[in-house]
């Protein structure tokens, strides 16, 4: 079975400056279609240009060139739970993170040629989706919006068990807790640590195994790796991809919007 080689890219928060870095990376590695997991906006300073770069690549029909100048396959883009709270409600967010979404719900609008694409994109985003391979969620495979999953979970039996009866794939990508890891159904984990850029391919296993995938963050990555972190997926094997970004843009573009909390700019130098 043939299968593209997929960049999954989750928890962007309106960051261009990682968001750039790694589109980059991945057309350089010739990645023939994009899987975005949601929280495209929220936090950062540029949910706009977010939106856009996703819009051209994570779709049906993208606009976007392949790396050989060929068209991209056809891609998906997710509902996380700050697209939810941008459509209906933040009452349930934290102060500072329901300040930058009510922020970003203005911004969206700043440009009238826009807001109704924007709007009109955000409103038709799924939960959840699959391929013939695998199930994509942000949060879980039993709450696609909402439950976390980090690589302590691990040791939860009971709610592992929960999360594998809830995929009807083998494998379930998801974000979310913007903490990279792979979960095992055997009880056995990865977390890809240390410095080097890229952590693989690792061969999921599939034909006698099952797995959830957290691929980290782009936007504001939370293991103290200030670096984004995506993954590579060829339909067996993934592959950990962490960069360096401009952090410091990214942060100085939310200090200069009085609506966005400063500590929303301090977290991105610490990973956290």
């Amino acid at each position: 079975m043939s299968y593209p080689l997929t960049a999954i890219i989750s928890d962007l928060h309106g960051n261009r400056p990682a968001l750039e870095v790694c589109l980059a990376d991945a057309a350089e590695r010739g990645v023939a279609r994009y899987v975005c997991l949601g929280d495209v906006v929220g936090y950062g300073a540029e949910p706009r240009a977010c939106l856009d770069a996703v819009m051209t690549r994570c779709v049906s029909a993208p606009t976007e060139p392949g790396p050989g100048g060929e068209p991209l396959l056809p891609g998906l883009c997710l509902k996380g739970n700050h697209e939810e709270a941008l459509l209906f409600t933040a009452e349930d967010f934290n102060p500072k993170a329901r300040a930058a979404i009510e922020w970003t719900r203005d911004e969206i609008g700043r440009d009238p040629s826009r807001a109704d694409a924007y709007w009109d994109y955000l409103g038709e985003l799924d939960a959840v989706q699959r391929d013939q391979v695998a199930m994509f969620a942000h949060g879980s495979p039993r709450d696609p919006v909402r439950e976390y999953v980090v690589p302590r979970d691990i040791k939860d039996r009971r709610k592992m068990d929960g999360l594998f009866a809830a995929m009807d794939r083998d494998v379930c990508f998801i974000g979310h807790s913007h903490m990279p890891s792979v979960l095992f159904i055997d009880g056995s984990y990865f977390v890809p640590r240390g410095d080097a850029s890229e952590h693989g391919p690792y061969d999921l296993g599939l034909e006698s195994s099952r797995a959830i995938v957290n691929v980290g963050s782009v936007g504001q990555p939370r293991d103290q790796d200030p670096r984004l972190s995506y993954v590579l997926f060829d339909g067996s094997a993934v592959t950990f991809v962490r960069l360096e970004y401009d952090h410091q843009a990214a942060a100085t573009a939310i200090r200069q919007i009085p609506d966005l909390p400063d500590f929303l700019a301090d977290r991105l130098a610490a990973g956290r």
